[in-house]
């Protein structure tokens, strides 16, 4: 299988001069046709139910038991890119407390979930794990995409390969104190799957592009092909999901969508690709099938690879209670720094 190439330069090596040039002619006649239409600009903005977290209900579980230490720093809104639409895509960073003695940090770009059609950075889940990130050490994005049903399927993961190529550039690193060597990914649910993504597309080293160099992600779809959500059992609740997505019809069959395939992290796996930490719940809304598979495939590539399987239904950053939070605070230090 051929590795996905995303498209803003994702992976960075194996373009050839000529295409530079054309994609700087591409943006050039893309800008000056912005200017001469006016292009409305508009901020990915939910409101209400659409900028909930893809966590039901009001229990306090998973994430929300999680107190944001004082000192840590939010800029929020920041924008880092503007898609051809008009669409600004903006993140928040998280950053630790000052210290004279670190000078640089690692980032992790953090992804909400809600089936690529909810959700947002800044709502009071993701919020708490951008903080939560950074009471780690961490430089943390909480980043927004672009959503069902105004794209489907590559515009998600096109954003947020924008946002890790927009942290390794030259100005954030100097102004947020990064080390574009050490650049991470954590997302939950929908988010789990853009995260994963990251990880397993483009191929060589892991400090260039949109690359990621440690991926930990939670309650992820990441086979989304009709034979392996049948294998799974899935419920209609997520096959719908899916193809709303991947904008394919109900009930095809692979051959019939070829972005599911496209879409699956599984299927991009090689050794090239950074450890992953993966969380998921037993019973759950997500089928713990699709967790393991992944797993095993990234295993028999020679990836490290960690699942942590927890009892009950709880989804994504609902299952991020102290101890798991530990344990993944414990991976992205061993291969972030």
């Amino acid at each position: 299988m051929t590795k996905t190439r995303i498209s803003g330069g994702h992976g960075g090596r194996r373009r050839r001069p000529v295409l530079i040039a054309a994609a700087v002619a591409a943006a050039l006649a893309t800008s000056a046709a912005l200017s001469a239409f006016h292009v409305p600009l508009n901020e990915i903005d939910p409101v209400g139910a659409d900028a909930a977290s893809e966590l039901a209900g009001t229990g306090i579980i998973g994430i929300r038991t999680f107190t944001p230490p004082a000192g840590i720093r939010v800029e929020a809104d920041l924008e880092y890119g503007t898609r051809e639409d008009g669409t600004l895509l903006t993140l928040d960073i998280c950053a630790p407390a000052p210290d004279p003695l670190v000078t640089v940090r690692p980032a992790v770009v953090s992804i909400h979930g809600g089936s690529w059609a909810r959700g947002d950075k800044a709502n009071a889940d993701w919020r708490n794990v951008c903080l939560w990130l950074a009471s780690e050490g961490f430089v943390a994005a909480s980043v927004n995409y672009r959503l069902v049903p105004h794209v489907r399927f590559p515009a998600a993961i096109d954003d947020v390969a924008l946002a890790v190529e927009w942290l390794r550039a030259p100005e954030q690193v100097e102004q947020f104190g990064i080390d574009s060597d050490r650049i991470g990914a954590f997302g939950g649910s929908a988010g789990g799957n853009l995260a994963a993504l990251l990880g397993t597309s483009g191929d060589g080293p892991l400090d260039e592009g949109s690359r990621v160099a440690a991926v930990a992600e939670f309650s992820g779809p990441v086979g989304l092909t009709a034979s392996e959500l049948g294998a799974d059992g899935a419920s209609a609740w997520l096959r719908t999901i899916v193809d709303e997505y991947l904008d394919c019809e109900p009930g095809i069959d692979d051959a019939a969508c070829p972005q599911a395939i496209e879409a699956s992290p599984g299927t991009t796996v090689d050794a090239s690709d950074p450890p992953f930490f993966i969380g998921h719940s037993d019973s759950e809304a997500v089928p713990l099938g699709q967790s393991q598979r992944f797993a095993a495939t990234l295993a028999g590539a020679g990836v490290p690879v960690e699942l942590a399987v927890v009892p009950g239904v709880a989804h994504s950053i609902g299952i991020l209670d102290e101890a798991l939070r530990a344990r993944v605070a414990a991976f992205l230090h061993t291969h972030l720094g």
